[in-house]
């Protein structure tokens, strides 16, 4: 019976603990939160989002270490950029009615780093302003997905994408913790 009683004493302390907190995280005052983000909105600001953190990458990153591959078999960081802004056009073009791209941008085409910072950036920019024209309305918009050949949403390229993106993210992560470096993600926000 002791035992259950400390037990039950113990659960209620972490409880009031808790409770207290997560009070004190809250803000003081009024506190309304805002409303959700329209479909198109919140669409938007994921594809920036993304394009925000791969942006931060290619701008950081040392470009005498623009060609530093964590194995001989994969691709160098720049490679990884440029393939990861590149697909971003097998889904702009199709939707523009532009041809799809016939591969990967060469690093030849993109020797500097503010070259492939510029890429970059472009190919997040045309797609947010696509993602724009197309707003809440546009988001189920067909068209056919180069890859699988088949009818697919406007919003599930979209998505499709920011996925791919998020994927080389990931693996430009590990890029940067094998050269001995910190991610700009994973650096102490000032």
């Amino acid at each position: 019976m002791r035992n259950l009683l400390k037990v039950s004493l113990f659960l209620l302390a972490v409880v009031v603990f808790s409770a207290v907190a997560a009070h004190a995280q809250t803000p003081t005052g009024d506190y309304t939160p805002k409303p959700p983000g329209g479909p198109s909105r919140v669409l938007l600001d994921n594809w920036n989002g993304i394009g925000r953190k791969l942006i931060a990458m290619a701008e950081d990153f040392p470009e005498d270490k623009y060609d530093f591959k964590p194995t001989p078999a994969q691709r160098s960081f720049a490679e990884q950029l440029l393939h990861a802004a590149g697909a971003n056009y097998f889904f702009i073009n199709p939707v523009k009615g532009v041809k799809v791209p016939s591969g990967d941008p060469k690093r030849s085409d993109y020797q500097t780093k503010a070259a492939i910072v510029e890429f970059v950036k472009q190919s997040f920019a045309d797609g947010a302003a696509l993602i724009k024209s197309k707003g809440d309305s546009g988001l189920n918009d067909l068209w056919v997905d180069p890859f699988s050949n088949r009818q697919v949403r406007f919003s599930e390229g979209a998505w499709g994408l920011m996925e791919h993106s998020g994927e080389h993210y990931g693996q430009l992560v590990v890029y940067y913790r094998v050269a001995g470096l910190v991610p700009p993600e994973s650096r102490p926000k000032k």
